[in-house]
């Protein structure tokens, strides 16, 4: 009796392990891996997706960066990956292709209490730079000017240093920390009194930060000079069906609907 009775469970585990399987890793679930910028908008495109698209499951999961990306997809671990930057010739030399799908404005942002609204572009490299540290420098409050800054490969920083003036062969100050992710940034600076610093424009921003306009131009303004282009990223010997079907919906008109809503400029592959 009791042989009959540890068979039963045997095999009711098993039962229960095998109807598990298919809900915790379906083959047409896809995850898109990579880089923070438009992160937030790439969900919502996801999003739409998965509401039009019956059973497959597309999943857009926080950041690893875009070397991330490109290691995950370059090493066959992942099908599709998100980056902010064009791939180098060593890169698409491995069977990487990219797809551009919007041009994201690159934002300076403050702390709510900072009082500040508007910077030129010199003003702002002089406090990335650290010769200005007190906002009421700048017309502010008495506050000292706390700076987050990213790591020299990170894409924001990349375009801003080729295209805000000042910016080319600015050295940052010491005085500053290094924020991992897009979102470390936006949550050090929200959480910061004083705090400044910069990352890919979403309307989102506006809710928890200031989004300061430059030379009095706003992000989403044609000639703002500042911009990242969010891109998927896929080999072909690992495109299948599923990251096919993404990839088609990406570069939709109705993708670029809820780009543009979501302050992306969308581009056609």
């Amino acid at each position: 009796m009791a042989l009959l009775f540890t068979s039963l469970r045997r095999i009711i585990a098993g039962g229960i392990i095998l109807l598990a399987l298919p809900a915790a890793a379906r083959a047409d679930d896809l995850a898109v891996v990579g880089t923070g910028d438009g992160i937030e908008m790439l969900q919502a495109v996801a999003a739409a997706y998965n509401a039009e698209s019956g059973d497959a499951r597309v999943s857009v999961p926080p950041s690893i960066g875009s070397g991330g990306a490109v290691a995950a997809v370059g090493g066959e671990r992942q099908r599709l990956g998100r980056v902010a930057r064009p791939l180098t010739e060593a890169e698409k030399a491995q069977g990487l292709v990219e797809v551009p799908l919007a041009r994201i404005p690159s934002a300076i942002f403050v702390h709510q209490g900072v009082g500040v609204t508007n910077l030129t572009s010199a003003q702002t490299a002089a406090i990335f730079a650290g010769t200005v540290d007190n906002w009421s420098a700048l017309g502010g409050p008495d506050l000292k000017i706390r700076v987050v800054r990213r790591e020299d490969t990170d894409s924001t920083l990349t375009v801003l240093r080729a295209t805000m003036p000042g910016w080319r062969d600015l050295v940052l100050t010491s005085r500053s920390k290094t924020a991992t992710t897009t979102q470390d940034a936006i949550a050090t600076v929200r959480e910061t009194p004083g705090a400044i610093g910069f990352g890919p424009y979403s309307p989102a921003l506006a809710g928890d930060l200031a989004v300061l306009t430059i030379d009095g131009r706003a992000p989403r303004d044609p000639t703002y000079p500042s911009a990242v282009t969010l891109a998927l990223i896929y080999k072909a010997a690992t495109r299948d069906a599923a990251a096919s079907a993404f990839l088609a919906f990406a570069t939709s008109d109705r993708a670029g609907q809820v780009m543009a809503e979501r302050g992306g400029a969308p581009l056609r592959p």
